[in-house]
């Protein structure tokens, strides 16, 4: 594992270029006389920057099968993410890039280049089906980088032109910059969008999540899209134990932002997320990490982490219930899930098809 001072990674979540399973090589790092050993060249080596690699993808809707999620059809328009989450259980992912799942993982960003004409094309098939699309299930869809790159943009354009719906969680405020198709596309009961708050507490949020926006932005985020018309809801996922300790706080602002729909999970540390966790501890929180830890395995058996369907999203066990104790009483004191918000799907025009279709 590759470590890297604490100094040395500001806006970074991970602290090291951790290996991933698949490597053949250990590296080590060690101070070789060069620059970025002193003081002055430190400034040069120091933060990790973003690169982007482009891929032309061969397809872009996939498809799966797990039982314990709302959909069964997702679109990723990045690999990777700049946010930097600690947690996020899409790390591993890198691994089959050849990548680290540490700092590569936040730092090159694989994007889709043609994923607007390969969605068109996936869209006009004669025997395509429409359902529920996720958007953004992996990585953000909303990350920094997408101010320039826009893909995700490109994608709910032939959404809005084909009528297709489609839903995303983010924890981005970047999504109020395409409130010009998605408020109609609302209104037309065709989306509805999640923001995910973790947490309320601003120091641990820059440590968990290093480079999304700050909860009080994320919850002007919420209000900006219930005063627009969009069903809104939000995540509170993951729940950490001795960190996320706020719940109840995060679901009242959410409440009074607009949010009307709430869900949370617990940690998941599949893979190498574990080891970046453990290491994420010892750096920020050395002093609650072993609590921590042992409060994860009474949720997962004894394990870092269990894969079962049927326990993977809430975990299981007596701190399991007790964490779903709370969010369900607190739901139900403020007002949340009332409702559910079911998608139109009945309205999809394949692309290029008007009204009830055309001769030629």
């Amino acid at each position: 594992m590759n470590s890297i001072p604490i100094e040395s990674i500001k806006g970074r979540g991970s602290a090291s270029q951790m290996q991933h399973r698949f490597s053949r090589d250990e590296r080590s790092q060690f101070d070789d006389g060069w620059p970025c050993g002193d003081e002055e060249g430190a400034a040069d080596c120091a933060t990790p920057k973003t690169q982007v690699i482009w891929e032309d993808a061969r397809s872009i809707i996939t498809s799966n099968e797990s039982p314990d999620v709302y959909f069964d059809r997702s679109i990723n328009p990045y690999r990777g993410c700049e946010h930097g989450c600690i947690y996020c259980y899409a790390r591993p992912t890198h691994s089959y890039l050849n990548m680290s799942p540490g700092l590569d993982f936040e730092t090159k960003i694989v994007a889709k280049r043609n994923i607007a004409a390969l969605l068109r094309a996936e869209l006009s098939r004669r025997h395509y089906e429409p359902r529920l699309i996720a958007l953004g299930t992996a990585t953000d869809c909303y990350q920094p980088v997408e101010r320039e790159l826009r893909l995700t943009r490109a994608v709910i354009e032939q959404f809005s032109q084909t009528r297709h719906a489609f839903g995303l969680v983010t924890k981005s405020s970047g999504v109020e910059r395409d409130l010009d198709l998605i408020a109609p596309m609302a209104r037309d009961g065709l989306t509805a969008i999640n923001v995910t708050i973790t947490t309320l507490d601003a120091d641990l949020t820059r440590k968990l999540e290093p480079r999304a926006a700050a909860p009080h932005r994320r919850l002007r985020t919420l209000r900006t899209l219930a005063e627009n018309g969009v069903p809104c809801g939000v995540s509170l996922a993951p729940q950490i134990p001795f960190l996320t300790d706020d719940m109840e706080q995060v679901l009242e602002a959410a409440w009074d932002a607009g949010a009307r729909s709430a869900f949370y999970h617990v940690l998941r540390l599949p893979w190498e997320v574990s080891p970046l966790f453990r290491e994420w501890l010892q750096v920020h929180y050395p002093e609650r990490a072993d609590r921590v830890m042992a409060r994860v395995h009474d949720m997962r058996g004894g394990k870092d982490y269990d894969a079962d369907f049927a326990t993977r999203m809430k975990g299981k066990g007596i701190w399991a219930d007790l964490i779903a104790q709370r969010f369900r009483k607190a739901c139900e004191r403020i007002g949340f899930n009332r409702e559910r918000v079911v998608l139109d799907t009945t309205k999809f025009r394949r692309p290029g098809q008007q009204g009830q279709g055309m001769l030629f």
